[in-house]
């Protein structure tokens, strides 16, 4: 690598800063140059999806809302190499990009966060629930479809201080990120993942590199967890597959025992009435046909109340 510093793109939130913190520090342990005091620069790039907070991700352009800005700088040059929460990434990436790594996996399930203490099937009637999810929002009300959903948008702990401030009842939010920041003991409950399957890629770090820097994408090998890139590809081959709209609710996680690879798939009408389910198993080897397999499955025979034509 050149003399100059390494330079890692970004969000601004103290989750974003956290996370590319921890790539920062294993590249250090993996490779001494990279250890030393300003050889690896944070830079922090606010995107869309920071800016425009009120409304759903849905209505102003779905996922690639929090990656557009620094998959720009990282074809600029203006970085090296970006982190993202996998589950952000859209699953067909800008021409000259690629996954270079994905770090071990956190837990990729859901919470419940409730003023009360009180978990999902006790919280009173009609109670409003946080989240700006569209697949949150579908699989609480096929559990609970007298809730009332509030479309709360913002970092953690805006979305604490709302629950705190009395405008939601309760709010539902990636475990991880509350383990990243600290704050697991905020949990009222973990949510099953046969109660509320996790967002394909969550729980997991991807960091995206440019395809052709061959001498970057060695120094990101060593951090790269082969089981978890497998789970995550499965998953993202079945959405790819599935090819929804930025309004379809979908659902999707894969496990690993051995060398076989399990992967469960959900796809949902916006107000959680219909589902489609569906599972494939099969050598870890398989992962994208498993995947691509799967998601055609589910998409054969889904008609407009699943967002489709």
């Amino acid at each position: 690598m050149p003399s100059r510093p390494l330079r890692i793109g970004t969000r601004g939130s103290a989750m974003a800063l956290y996370q590319a913190g921890l790539v920062r520090d294993r590249l250090g342990g993996a490779h001494a140059e990279l250890a030393a005091e300003g050889a690896v620069e944070l830079v922090p790039i606010r995107t869309t999806g920071d800016r425009v907070q009120t409304r759903r991700l849905a209505e102003i352009g779905g996922k690639g809302l929090f990656t557009k800005e620094i998959e720009e700088a990282l074809l600029d040059r203006r970085i090296d190499l970006a982190v993202h929460s996998l589950k952000d990434m859209e699953t067909h990436l800008p021409a000259g990009l690629e996954i270079g790594c994905v770090l071990p996996r956190d837990d990729p399930r859901d919470v419940l966060v409730s003023r009360s203490g009180a978990p999902l099937a006790e919280l009173p009637p009609g109670a409003r629930v946080g989240t700006a999810s569209l697949r949150r929002t579908a699989q609480l009300l096929r559990l609970r479809p007298d809730l009332v959903i509030a479309p709360i948008r913002g970092n953690v702990d805006t979305r604490l201080d709302k629950l705190a401030a009395g405008e939601v009842e309760a709010l539902v939010l990636a475990l991880c990120g509350l383990e990243r920041l600290g704050k697991r003991d905020a949990a009222t409950e973990i949510l099953s993942p046969e109660q509320m399957l996790p967002a394909v890629g969550q729980g997991a770090l991807a960091i995206e590199c440019r395809s052709e820097d061959a001498e970057l994408r060695q120094l990101l090998a060593p951090l790269n967890d082969t089981a978890s890139a497998a789970c995550v590809t499965a998953e993202r081959a079945m959405l790819a597959a599935l090819d929804g709209s930025c309004r379809t609710p979908i659902a999707g996680l894969a496990t690993i025992s051995g060398d076989r690879l399990s992967l469960k798939a959900l796809l949902l009408s916006e107000d959680g009435s219909a589902e489609r389910r569906g599972r494939s198993e099969g050598a870890v080897s398989d992962a994208v046909a498993l995947g691509r397999e799967l998601g055609e499955r589910l998409r054969r025979g889904a008609g407009r109340e699943f967002g489709f034509d």
